[in-house]
């Protein structure tokens, strides 16, 4: 196992290529349960027919590191694509939304659900009691699905092949739940980016494919900005806290 290639790198995590294979190596302080987590998630989504990054193994390596080794998908990420080609933003937003429900049409029954995950989350955040309730007053009034939901879906986990295949990549995040509740976390991500735009188009073209009502999806947005804000990012703040402040006023 080689690592001298470096194909990405974040604060809790280094991402390695080794031929046909690529290595993800999470820091030291990353919880053993995390890694193994993440690895069951994907190794779940994989028996669901999508086409994603196959795991080969999980391994600890020398340093006492884990590392998540799968398969190398040769191509460029929809997000370098768009910045690439500009003229042809509409035409791969459309092919990033159809992913989105080719996604939300699967089901993993053994994924931890999204409902559970949010409100681990409100639980975690610092707003008070009485927001905290509100909170899960909205979420527990949600209609319950188990669609599979990514979690994380956005441009730059999408990569598409030369012959024009679409593979979805980091499913660390993934559960089983509501699939508006997963447009809504993209719609956050977009806007997060300073894509406000882009953000609005999104979510019409989602809509109007899925025949979603818009207002639906938005009713999840203090729910998905109080997970968000868990992070604690500053340049975040603002934004997140003009959502979640809409339960205190309905």
């Amino acid at each position: 196992m080689k690592l001298d290639k470096v194909m990405a790198q974040r604060p809790d995590k280094t991402v390695y290529r080794d031929g046909d294979k690529v290595i993800k190596v999470f820091s030291k302080d990353k919880h053993k349960s995390d890694v193994l987590n993440e690895a069951l998630n994907q190794a779940r989504v994989e028996e669901s027919g999508l086409k994603i990054p196959k795991i080969c193994d999980v391994t600890c390596l020398e340093d006492g590191r884990w590392a998540i080794v799968m398969d190398y998908v040769e191509g460029k990420t929809l997000a370098s694509l768009i910045e690439e080609n500009p003229k042809k933003a509409d035409e791969y937003l459309e092919k990033f939304v159809d992913l989105q429900i080719s996604v939300h049409e699967k089901r993993v029954p053994l994924l931890n659900k999204l409902k559970d995950k949010m409100m681990r989350k409100i639980s975690e955040t610092d707003f008070s009691a009485t927001v905290r309730y509100e909170l899960n007053v909205r979420l527990e009034s949600m209609p319950k699905h188990t669609k599979l939901c990514h979690g994380d879906f956005n441009p730059s986990n999408v990569i598409i092949t030369s012959s024009g295949d679409a593979y979805i990549i980091d499913w660390a995040h993934a559960t089983q739940g509501n699939a508006s509740a997963d447009v809504a976390r993209t719609y956050l991500l977009f806007c997060l980016a300073d894509k406000k735009d882009v953000a609005e188009k999104y979510l019409k073209l989602f809509c109007d494919k899925s025949d979603t009502a818009k207002q639906y999806v938005l009713k999840w947005l203090p729910i998905v900005a109080a997970s968000q804000s868990v992070k604690q990012k500053p340049e975040e703040k603002e934004l997140l806290h003009s959502w979640i402040d809409v339960v205190e006023y309905e």
